[in-house]
């Protein structure tokens, strides 16, 4: 059997090696193959999951090269005529820094506008959340944004967005990929169009944005801290600093990551997230005076955030912005009486669960969705206008304005500005009030571990081990599994015996709820190729929370370091 998946491999592989079409670089790299790199590239067709498309860069049936980008491009005009509503609004294409990035753009500008659909070009590269703001700003019935956000430089992506300004929903994605699944042969798809159906924008939208932005504001910064900013090399060099200096912050530029370059050469990762992405920024924030560091994932819809306390700099993770950025909008909403009683606040199953006990402390509704903005901004949509009040996912990602339906660096990287200089004016900084939010509700201490799984091989190890957990259950000594949700099944099944149905969208993925709120999640990532387990506990302090979150994570990851 695997000899004949291979030898299909193999086929496929000698199909795009004679392609008159095949541009040459893409020819000589074909040539270089051995087996392993013919089955990785061929083995499948490069899958449009909940974030679009996203994958390596290179030659194949399963990697980001102008024919996966044409085919999708093709799929998704053909859906767009098929369904007639949006043909005439047209479709805002934007990119990022990555290798190939401003190419595939102008590929899916050309095949959309071959099928006489309206295309709103930049003209330049800048953050996916201007896609989302544009789509709504220009009255676009649909939105594409190339990029790979924080993957490694060996990929890239295409994330599209609906008339919303929200990536596509489950069923809109589901009668795209149907589309796309239809067209069997890319390397056949046109590209021939009118020039006057890709209008260039960039300017006017900017201003639009930068003038919605500014309706996020809550305090007037008195006296606005020092910020020292990274844009990881990425696009969010292009409109960060300026926006900040507009509003009063004297930014220093982290230099050795300003140059906007695909490789990301001076930079270990790509993702705030992870502490190594950080090295170097410490010192130079100390020698420049900064009070506060500021860091941009390459699309620039991510932040991470570092705070100077008591001389050095604290690095704060997704959970810990979320509880400052959360209880800051809603103290001081509520002291100005501009907190909606009908207020809605938005967040994800694998974030913090300290969201919803603030929110519901202040007499407002808390709302789950699943991993993903996607999710977050489709509840958006389904509130009305000054009712939504913040959103946000554990892995730094925050919508705080009504403006866009995706996650903002800039907005969050507004705010975390304004919200470190009104607490200078208090003699405080940005730990002491979460000691404050903690004090108030219980300390809540959060981890996510990223296990990188690559390739084939790694793909189906990632998928042995979510059955396994699926099979066997989870047993932690000390702890009570009181509840288990698996997202996949649909089902809540609680230590009684209890089931209940479970109503958001299948995934694939397993939550365990211990006896004192605790819970461990086990999910493979739709974007990159790893399992990410993800522990949060809740205990009257820090020290509890970190003895409990050490026995838990050890017992967890010794589970899945024997599933092979």
């Amino acid at each position: 059997m695997a000899d004949k998946k291979l030898s299909l491999e193999m086929e496929v592989y000698t199909q795009w090696l004679n392609q008159e079409k095949l541009p040459q670089y893409l020819l000589d790299e074909l040539k270089k193959f051995g087996k392993k790199e013919i089955k990785e590239s061929f083995y499948k067709d490069l899958e449009f999951g909940t974030g679009g498309l996203r994958g390596l860069i290179g030659p194949g049936t399963n990697r980001m090269n102008i024919f996966t980008v044409r085919r999708c491009s093709k799929g998704l005009a053909d859906y767009i005529l098929e369904t007639k509503t949006y043909k005439d609004q047209g479709v805002v294409i934007c990119y990022d820094n990555r290798h190939h990035s401003k190419d595939f753009a102008e590929e899916a500008a050309s095949v959309l506008a071959h099928a006489g659909i309206k295309v709103y070009l930049f003209k330049e590269l800048r953050p996916t959340p201007m896609v989302s703001f544009a789509v709504r700003y220009l009255n676009a019935g649909f939105g594409v944004m190339v990029t790979a956000s924080h993957n490694p430089k060996e990929y890239n992506g295409y994330k599209v967005y609906n008339h919303t300004g929200a990536q596509l929903e489950v069923d809109e994605a589901n009668a795209v990929v149907e589309k796309i699944n239809a067209i069997k042969d890319m390397f056949s798809i046109e590209t021939e169009h009118d020039p006057k159906l890709i209008e260039y924008v960039l300017e006017d939208v900017e201003k639009a944005f930068f003038k919605a932005c500014d309706k996020i504001q809550l305090n007037k910064p008195k006296d606005p801290v020092s910020v020292l900013f990274s844009p990881v090399h990425g696009t969010g060099a292009t409109i960060i600093p300026r926006y900040l200096e507009q509003k009063g912050f004297n930014v220093v530029k982290y230099l050795p990551h300003m140059t906007i370059d695909p490789d990301f050469p001076n930079v270990k990762v790509v993702n705030p997230e992870f502490i190594k992405a950080w090295d170097g920024l410490y010192p130079y924030a100390q020698k420049e005076n900064c009070e506060l560091i500021l860091m941009s994932d390459p699309d620039a819809d991510r932040i991470g955030v570092a705070v100077k306390h008591n001389k050095d700099f604290v690095f704060l993770n997704g959970n810990q912005m979320a509880h400052a950025l959360l209880y800051y909008t809603l103290s001081q909403r509520k002291e100005k009486g501009t907190l909606p009683k009908d207020g809605v606040v938005i967040s994800t199953v694998v974030t913090t669960d300290l969201l919803r006990v603030m929110t519901e402390d202040f007499g407002l509704k808390f709302v789950y969705t699943l991993t993903g903005f996607k999710f977050i901004a489709g509840e958006m949509n389904k509130l009305k206008e000054g009712q939504y009040v913040f959103g946000c996912e554990e892995s730094i990602g925050f919508i705080l304005g009504e403006h866009t339906r995706d996650k903002d660096a800039l907005q969050a990287a507004y705010m975390f500005s304004e919200l470190a200089s009104w607490l200078k004016g208090r003699n405080q900084t940005i730990v002491d009030y979460l000691d404050e939010i903690y004090e108030k509700y219980g300390y809540y201490l959060e981890y996510t571990e990223n296990i990188v799984l690559k390739g084939f091989e790694g793909a189906e190890r990632i998928q042995r081990i979510v059955q396994n957990f699926r099979e066997t259950g989870l047993e932690l000594k000390g702890h009570t599994i009181v509840k288990v949700e698996d997202y996949k099944a649909q089902t809540r099944t609680y230590q009684e015996g209890k089931v209940e149905k479970i109503t958001l969208p299948k995934q694939n993925f397993l939550k365990y709820y211990l006896e004192d709120g605790s819970w461990v999640t086990v999910r493979p990532s739709g974007t990159e190729p790893k399992i990410k387990i993800y522990f949060s506990v809740h205990t009257s302090s820090k020290a509890k929370s970190v003895e409990e979150l050490e026995s838990i994570k050890s017992q967890v990851l010794k589970k899945i370091k024997k599933i092979k």
